[in-house]
Formats: structure tokens, sequence, C-alpha cells
């Protein structure tokens, strides 16, 4: 096995010392629950352990307070620590990364719809997290960018990005219109469908968005994020490769479904769905695409115009139908167009 890069070598080392201090000044535990998912073989469980002053608080995933962006990216994970996942009156047992995360499939089925899960650390300080189970007898589903899709975030622009993240009032960013409503209606007409947030952005955000996204009424679903951390083989993770991985995940998972993949045209989101209904055409039954103004892709990746798809305009290259618009309020009436045509019904 090849040794790690050193950059997450000297992570380690930097977490484990901070651990150590933290710790002899009484620092304990504390579990962040994420939003997981199952199907009828398996329930995927994803939370992140840091540790904090007082580990009495824990977080809930119904909590809804308001917090400036940055405190979310001050936290000291809490690596290799034991924690027992209770699912169904079932207990298995895990062991944090090296960033603290937990992401762990186990072998239980649940019924249909939402569903609550324990999560605990030595046995006492414990937390509760939410699982959606999909209808097996689904066959849509939708799968939606988060950064300029649903929020105005500007990234990846290193200032704005920062400020936006770092040090706006979370209930001071704006929702792009129109995007809520859509995945409302498409929800409606699916009753059952799995909905799933796709996002190269990290996960300490997660809580964040989770009551952004409540607030602003958009339909809850699991977050599928990263970690901008280093990685056993170089300084930073690849957010295309995050995503492609993600689709083939749930390509995988739910071989039932077609998926409605919504992004914008400000990165590589065209390319990468595109990518994506190509391989998997039985998979893809639209694609949504948001119009980002030109000022928005200035700030995006520094041109005025979208970023090219390399494989746009290569005529052998089969991909789903595909809509395009400024927001939610364009976007609608186009993909309700193409999904209720009879070869897509």
């Amino acid at each position: 096995m090849a040794r790690p890069h050193y950059s997450s070598r000297l992570e380690d080392w930097f977490n484990a010392g901070v651990q150590v201090v933290l710790r002899r000044r009484g620092w304990q535990e504390r579990i962040i629950p994420q939003v997981g998912y199952g199907n009828t073989e398996f329930v995927r469980v994803l939370a992140r352990v840091v540790l904090g002053r007082d580990p009495r608080n824990q977080p809930r995933y119904d909590e809804d307070q308001v917090v400036r962006g940055w405190r979310a990216f001050v936290t000291a994970p809490a690596t290799k620590v034991p924690v027992t996942v209770t699912v169904s009156g079932q207990t298995f047992d895990t062991v944090t990364d090296r960033g603290g995360f937990i992401d762990l499939t186990v072998p239980v089925v649940l019924p249909p719809g939402w569903h609550e899960i324990v999560l605990g650390v030595h046995g006492d300080r414990q937390a509760r997290a939410r699982i959606f189970v999909p209808d097996p007898d689904a066959t849509f589903g939708l799968v939606s960018d988060i950064d300029d899709t649903v929020i105005l975030t500007m990234l990846p622009r290193p200032l704005i990005a920062a400020w936006n993240t770092f040090v706006r009032d979370e209930q001071a960013r704006r929702v792009v219109p129109g995007m809520a409503g859509l995945y409302e209606e498409l929800l409606a007409d699916h009753p059952g469908a799995p909905m799933f947030y796709l996002s190269t952005g990290a996960w300490n955000t997660a809580p964040t968005l989770t009551r952004f996204f409540a607030r602003h009424g958009y339909p809850p679903g699991p977050l599928l994020m990263t970690d901008w951390g280093p990685t056993n083989t170089g300084w930073f993770r690849s957010g295309q490769e995050h995503k492609r991985t993600a689709l083939r995940r749930l390509a995988r998972e739910f071989p039932k479904v077609q998926w409605v993949l919504v992004g914008d045209d400000g990165q590589h989101d065209p390319q990468l769905y595109g990518d994506f209904a190509q391989t998997h055409p039985d998979h893809v039954l639209a694609i949504g695409i948001r119009q980002l103004t030109p000022a928005e892709q200035v700030l995006s990746h520094g041109l005025p115009v979208p970023n090219a798809d390399p494989g746009a305009h290569d005529p052998q290259r089969p991909t789903a139908v595909t809509v395009q618009g400024p927001d939610g309020h364009a976007l609608r009436p186009q993909l309700r167009s193409v999904l209720t045509r009879p070869e897509t019904t």
C-alpha cells in the first residue's frame, strides 16, 4: 500500500495535536448528524464528530439557529473515535475517519418514508439523524447542484466565496428564484421519489445549508458533499470526480430510477451531466441548466460566457434532453413539457 501524501500526514499531525490540547481543556465529542438515505437493501448513515466545549449541547437535525458562516469551519475533528449507530433497534459500531466523518452503510431494510436513527459516542452522548427511504417502485428522481443553482454563492472566485462563506449571515444569502417551487412541484408529481443535493462544497457547511433549505421552502433530502482538505494522493480533492462518483453510486443504488439532473453553466455541470447521460443513458430523464448572467459568469470563472462543454458538439454523443433558463420560473415549463412527453412517462 502506497504511503499517504505528505499533505495528509501533515494534516493528521496537526489534528492530533489540536485534539490533545482541547481534550486537556475538557472538550469532548459532539455529533453533527446529516440526512442519510436507504433502499431495499441498506441504510447509509452520514455524520461528523467534532470536539466541543459542552458535549451535552448536542446538535439536532431540526435545530434552527442563526450562525456566521466562518463558525462552521472553525471545528476540531474527532478522529478515530468509536461511534454506535442504532437503526430500527439494531446497533452497529463504526469509527470516525481522519476528518471526523462517518459514512456507514448498514444492512437494515426500512419501509419507505422518513425515519429517525440514534448515534452515540461512549454510550452516553447521543444525537438523532433522519433517514429517507424512497418508494422502492419509484422510477423518478431529482439531483440538484447547490452553488449558483439553488443558492447564489458566486463560487469559486476566492474573495467572493470567502465573503459569502465565512462572513455573511446565512439568512442574508440569496436564493435562485423559482427553484424551490420547481422542486416541490416535480416531487409532488412523483410521491416517494428520491431527492439529493450534490455539491463540491465542504461537509462543514451542511448544517447551515439544511437550515437555509428549510427556511426557503426547498424539499428536504440528503446532501452529498465532500471534504476540502488533503487526501492520501494530494493537497485537494477533485470536485468533478466527487460528482461523477456520486452519480455512478446513485445509478447502482437506485437502478429503476431515471434522474432529472439540475445544475448551472458556471462551472462543469453541463459536461458532467452530459458525460453521465452518455455512460448511463437509461438513468437520465432530463437535464436542467440554470444560465448564469454575464456578471455571475465572470465571478464564477473569470469570463462573461459559459464554460464550454468539450463534448457538446460531438454528434456521436448520446445525451438526454437538456433545457436551460435563468431561474426556476423559466426551467419549470420546459421540464414539465419534457416530463409529460409520452416516451418519458
